[in-house]
C-alpha cells in the first residue's frame, strides 16, 4: 500500500509483476491520509478513504481484545447468547422493526434494478434463522478439544483443537447470513463482517434488535459480533488487508469474492472463498425416467448456488430424455408461474420443443426471449443468475467420461450429480470429477444446515484448488488451530 498524496497522474505503482498507470480520474478522486491498494491478480488500484481504514481497523482491534475475553467465557454463556437471538428473532414485536428496514431495502434495490431473489427476508427466511441459532446452542462447544497425545519417558505432547482468533467475513446481501456468521462463537472465535449494500438497513436492524441485545443479556463481550455500517465496497478491502485476521471469508458474486479473496492473500492472509457455483447432473446409461424427472424438478425449485445449472445426457438417449429433462423444468417452472429457459449445446435443441418467445423475469423487469437458445461449449462455464425462469444448459454427450471431462473443464468444480442404476457409474463419477459435492439425486442437498445441521458461513468449490485439511462447507466451529502443549514429569529431561 502507498499513502495516497503521494501518487499524482501518470504515476506508475508495481503490484506484483504488474506495473500499473494511475490514471487521471483515479489520481483526482484521491484525498489526504486516503490508502491506495494494489490488487496483483487484476492489475488494479483500489482507494480506500481514511475514516473507512480507520473504521476496519478499530472494529478488528476491539475484535481482538474479545477472542481474549472470549476464552473467559463458559459455554452456558455461549448457548445462552444462541437461545437469546433465536427467542429474539421468533418475537414478532421485535421482529417488525427489522420487516420495515428489509422492506425498505428490497424497494431500493427493486428501484435499481438489483435483484432481490435472496434479499427479502421472508417467512421461511425467519424460520430458518431461527432454527440455524437454535442449532448453534444445541451443538456441543468445541473451543478446546483433545486431539491426540503422544507419551515418551517422562514427558507427553498432547494436541489441542483451539480457536483461531478474529475472522472477517464478508459476504452479499442475504439476512440470513447472519445466525449463520454468529456460529464462529461456538468454536471460540470473534467476527468481523461487511455485508452488501443492498442489505444494510436489514443488517443494521438484526444487529441492533437481535444480536447485540443477545450478547449483551449473555455476559459475552459485545464486540465479539460486529457488522462495518458502511456501504462502501471499501470496507472489505480494508478488512481484507488487516494482518490481523485470522480468516477471511468470501462468499457472493465470482468476480467480487475473486478480488477480495485476491486482496487477503496478498496480504499474508489465510482465505476460504465462496464464489461461483452452479450445480451439474450426469446422466448415466442406466438412468430411470422417472427418477431423472424428479431430480431435474427438485434441482431447480429456486436459484442459489447449488441449483441445476448443466445437465449432460448421452446421445444415444436424447431423444427418449431431454423431452423428460424439459417437461420437469416446465413443473418445476410452473410452481413459479413462469416458463423455463433452456439453452441447448451440442444438438440437444433438436429434442426441444420449437423455440418459441416467453416472459423471461429478469432483475430489470420482465423481457421477451426465446424459450430455447443454441449455444457454444464455451458457455458452459457460465452461472445462470435466474430470478423467477428455472434457466440452464442441456448439452449431448458422447460417453460418461466426455461428460466428466466437460465438467472439469467448464464448470465451477462445486456440485455434480449422477442419475444413474448403475454403481459402476457412480463410482466412475465419484473417482473422476473434480468436485467436492458429489451426489446420485437432486442437487440441492449441497447446505451446511439441510445436511451437517450446521448453518455454514459458505460452500467453497475447488476452481482454484483443493481445499487442504478442510471439508467443503466451512461452518462456525470448523474454523480452529492446532496448539501442542507438554507435560513434562522428567525434570532431567534434555535432548
Amino acid at each position: 500500500m502507498e499513502q495516497a498524496r503521494r501518487l499524482q497522474a501518470g504515476d506508475s505503482v508495481l503490484v506484483g509483476d504488474a506495473l500499473i498507470s494511475v490514471t487521471e480520474e483515479f489520481a483526482q478522486s484521491l484525498k489526504d491520509g486516503d490508502t491506495v491498494l494494489g490488487i496483483a491478480s487484476s492489475a488494479a488500484l483500489r482507494r480506500i478513504p481514511l475514516n473507512i481504514r480507520e473504521m476496519v481497523t478499530d472494529a478488528v482491534s476491539s475484535s481482538l481484545q474479545s477472542f481474549q475475553r472470549l476464552s473467559d467465557a463458559s459455554p452456558a454463556q455461549i448457548d445462552a447468547f444462541f437461545d437469546t437471538a433465536a427467542r429474539l428473532l421468533a418475537d414478532h414485536s421485535v421482529f417488525d422493526a427489522i420487516a420495515v428496514a428489509n422492506a425498505e431495502d428490497v424497494s431500493s434495490a427493486r428501484s435499481r434494478g438489483r435483484s432481490t431473489t435472496r434479499l427479502l427476508l421472508s417467512s421461511k427466511m425467519r424460520t430458518d434463522m431461527v432454527s440455524a441459532f437454535r442449532m448453534w446452542r444445541d451443538l456441543e462447544m468445541k473451543t478446546e478439544e483433545l486431539v491426540e497425545s503422544v507419551k515418551h519417558d517422562g514427558w507427553t505432547v498432547e494436541q489441542w483443537r483451539s480457536p483461531l482468533g478474529v475472522i472477517g467475513f464478508v459476504f452479499e446481501g442475504r439476512p440470513n447470513v447472519f445466525a449463520d456468521a454468529t456460529g464462529v462463537l461456538k468454536g471460540g472465535n470473534t467476527v468481523v463482517f461487511r455485508i452488501g449494500s443492498d442489505a444494510l438497513r436489514t443488517a443494521r436492524a438484526i444487529m441492533h434488535n437481535v444480536v447485540t441485545p443477545a450478547l449483551l443479556q449473555s455476559g459475552l463481550p459485545v464486540e465479539c459480533v460486529q457488522l462495518l455500517d458502511s456501504a462502501e465496497h471499501s470496507a472489505g478491502w480494508a478488512l481484507f488487508s488487516d494482518k490481523r485476521l485470522a480468516l477471511a471469508v468470501a462468499r457472493g458474486s465470482g468476480q467480487a469474492v475473486a478480488e477480495l479473496g485476491s486482496i487477503a492473500q496478498q496480504s499474508g492472509l489465510s482465505v476460504s472463498l465462496h464464489g461461483t457455483g452452479g450445480a451439474w447432473i450426469l446422466v448415466g446409461e442406466s438412468c430411470d425416467e422417472k427418477e431423472l424427472s424428479l431430480h431435474v424438478e427438485h434441482s431447480l425449485d429456486r436459484k442459489v448456488c447449488n441449483t441445476l445449472n448443466t445437465i449432460c445426457v448421452p446421445l444415444h438417449r436424447a431423444e427418449e430424455l431431454v423431452p423428460v429433462i424439459f417437461d420437469a423444468a416446465r413443473r418445476a417452472g410452473r410452481k413459479r408461474g413462469t416458463e423455463p429457459r433452456i439453452h441447448a449445446v451440442l444438438g440437444s435443441e433438436k429434442y426441444l420443443l420449437a423455440s418459441t418467445d416467453i416472459v423471461v423475469q429478469r432483475a430489470e423487469g420482465p423481457v421477451s426471449e426465446p424459450q430455447v437458445t443454441v449455444s457454444d461449449v464455451s458457455s458452459l462455464g457460465h452461472e445462470f443468475e435466474w430470478e423467477e425462469n428455472p434457466e440452464f444448459h442441456i448439452v449431448l454427450v458422447e460417453s460418461l467420461q466426455h461428460a466428466v471431462d466437460l465438467f472439469n473443464t467448464y464448470s465451477p468444480q462445486f456440485v455434480v450429480s449422477t442419475c444413474s442404476q448403475s454403481a459402476d457409474e457412480q463410482t466412475f463419477v465419484w473417482r473422476r470429477a473434480n468436485a467436492p459435492f458429489v451426489g446420485d439425486g437432486f442437487t440441492r442437498w449441497v447446505d451446511g444446515q439441510f445436511a451437517l445441521l450446521r448453518p455454514e458461513l459458505g460452500l467453497s468449490n475447488w476452481e482454484g484448488g483443493r481445499l487442504f485439511a478442510r471439508g467443503g462447507i466451512l461452518s462456525g466451529d470448523s474454523a480452529f488451530t492446532v496448539r501442542l502443549r507438554v507435560t513434562q514429569t522428567d525434570p532431567h529431561l534434555h535432548r
